[in-house]
């Protein structure tokens, strides 16, 4: 029986013996840096509320002004924007491409997406809400053909509209293209403006559409050649497959920002994915990644593949271990899972403390948890549990619940924390109100202590890469030392994973990877504005870009570090 994903960190075969190595352009050029300019805050309208009377700081939430019975679901947490799939030469191409995507549902909620090619024509069929909500038996058997593409979005705010619901097609002089992207451009703002000077019309604000108008307006032949080209002009992150009347192209950015796997089914199908867990869920084999700076093209002569331009050191997302990518995927040639469970070792061996129980914050905490329970020989428990069907808002009664969010979704289990000494381990801190409102809840089931470990650096600046983060000014570790932090949640003791640990851990493969969001050191500068996750101008907005406010971040100079003793300059 053929090997699934799971073998994926061994195996290092190529998809085609023709094609060992990558084929190289010799006239194509790096990716070149933007120019440096000093960063500026990002405003959002403030709505103060008080914080827990132990709490010394104000607990400050950004939002435009709410229902006041309405809670609003923000986890807190740093959003991954989306998943792509794409599959050649299977009859069932479109139902395989829905499975492919709820494996990955967990990197999108909000829109999702199927184009597929039949008779040389594209048909696509997209819509809001997650996987299951927009697919049915008979919108499957309107996506006939052997040829699909498919995509999970995640937006940020107000309604997910749904002109901005990938893949897009377009046609064009020589045909129609479809896309799915993953990961975010840092020049879009710019290109768009070329782009507008010479003409073209934007229906949406994605940086995605410019990829289409550059494949559009190219005078490169073939095919391939316009999408190298178009390549060459963006710069960021992007993990991309494009569906034409009779290809398959799976594209990676020179850095490998974003994570894109290969692998083939036994009747020879060949599929790409965001993650190895989508290939297990179709009893695809994994082959190998897609290599940073790599086009690879599927067709009826089979698979080709050539380097879209030299490309410089890998900088892989760090955060695919930490949070994004589900346990029992292999991103970058490692198990998710392994990664979790070193990095809960490390904070048992580098921050131990005197305890009765180790439990996680559910989900993404779970995996470090155990490694830390199992290092520290202090038994793992379920000391919170996580609602999985509350939505992104839920109405709140008139009489206010404190902590309503939080209750929501995590329920803590008195007959574990009572009396107990308790470690909680989660992946990350980004703003620090959740943490504060779960060391109270555990708190008031009667935890004596409630030590804070948290499987992460801290996050300091913001990612221009694909991730949605908040500015730099709303990260609390920009802003507050460990122990400032440790007051303001309100535990007794709090860690996190330090940063030259988890360089010591990835070894040789440490420089490989992008630690932008710990240091505040960008591999590529963005240039001028930086358009957000979540496509907020689309939210009913039309208008000039610069009249349109809550959608960018600053155009950022080298973000200054400020860990440890540095000061950060704005």
């Amino acid at each position: 029986m053929a090997a699934t994903a799971s073998t994926a960190v061994n195996n290092k075969s190529h998809l085609s013996p023709v094609f060992d190595k990558p084929f190289c352009f010799p006239s194509q050029k790096l990716l070149s840096l933007a120019t440096k300019t000093l960063p500026k805050p990002y405003h959002r309208t403030p709505l103060i509320t008080a914080a827990a009377s132990k709490n010394r700081l104000t607990d400050v939430v950004f939002s435009s002004e709410p229902d006041p019975n309405t809670f609003f679901d923000d986890d807190d947490k740093p959003r991954e924007e989306c998943g792509v799939v794409g599959i050649y030469g299977d009859s069932e191409a479109s139902r395989l491409c829905y499975l492919a995507l709820h494996a990955l549902q967990h990197r999108g909620q909000e829109g999702a997406g199927i184009v597929c090619v039949n008779d040389n024509v594209l048909k696509s069929i997209t819509g809001v809400g997650l996987v299951s909500d927009v697919f049915n038996e008979s919108k499957l058997d309107q996506l006939p053909g052997d040829l699909a593409i498919g995509h999970v979005r995640y937006s940020t705010a107000g309604a997910s509209m749904l002109k901005n619901v990938q893949p897009f097609v377009a046609s064009y002089r020589f045909g129609s293209v479809g896309v799915a992207h993953n990961g975010n451009l840092v020049n879009y703002k710019q290109l768009r403006g070329e782009l507008e000077e010479n003409g073209s019309i934007f229906n949406t604000s994605s940086d995605t559409e410019v990829v289409l108008h550059l494949i559009a307006i190219s005078k490169a032949r073939p095919f391939l050649l316009r999408i190298v080209e178009a390549c060459e002009k963006i710069e960021g992150a992007y993990s991309m497959v494009f569906a034409t009347e009779d290809k398959l192209v799976a594209v990676r950015d020179p850095y490998g920002f974003r994570p894109l796997v290969m692998g083939r089914r036994s009747n020879g199908a060949v599929v790409f994915a965001s993650e190895t867990c989508a290939l297990d869920l179709i009893e695809a084999t994994y082959e190998r990644e897609v290599l940073p700076g790599e086009v690879v093209v599927v067709d009826k002569e089979g698979v080709q593949s050539i380097c879209l331009m030299p490309h410089p050191e890998p900088k892989s997302c760090i955060f695919e271990h930490i949070y994004f990518a589900l346990p029992n995927s292999v991103v970058f040639g490692r198990s998710v899972y392994e990664s979790r469970c070193a990095f809960g070792e490390i904070l048992a061996t580098e921050a131990p403390v005197d305890c009765d129980v180790v439990i996680a914050v559910p989900d993404s905490g779970v995996v470090a948890a155990l490694g830390y329970a199992a290092k520290a020989g202090v038994p793992f428990q379920q000391g919170l549990i996580r609602s999985h069907y509350v939505g992104r808002t839920f109405i709140e009664p008139s009489q206010k619940i404190r902590d309503f969010g939080v209750k929501l979704k995590l329920s803590p289990v008195r007959a574990v924390l009572e009396g107990k000494r308790v470690v909680v381990v989660d992946d990350s801190i980004v703003r620090g109100t959740t943490s504060s409102k779960i060391v109270r809840l555990l708190k008031e089931a009667g935890a004596k202590e409630v030590h804070m470990r948290i499987a992460s650096p801290p996050i300091i600046a913001s990612c221009y890469y694909g991730v949605d983060t908040p500015s730099s000014e709303e990260l609390i570790s920009n802003r507050m030392s460990v122990e400032e932090i440790r007051e303001y949640i309100g535990s007794d003791s709090l860690a996190f994973l330090p940063i030259e640990s988890l360089n010591k851990l990835l070894g040789k493969d440490s420089k490989s990877f992008c630690y932008a969001c710990f240091s505040g050191n960008y591999p590529v500068e963005p240039t001028g504005k930086v358009k957000r996750i979540g496509d907020f101008m689309d939210d009913g907005l039309s208008g000039n870009m610069d009249s349109i406010d809550g959608g960018w971040l600053p155009g950022s100079s080298r973000v200054q570090k400020t860990i440890l003793n540095e000061v950060r300059t704005s």
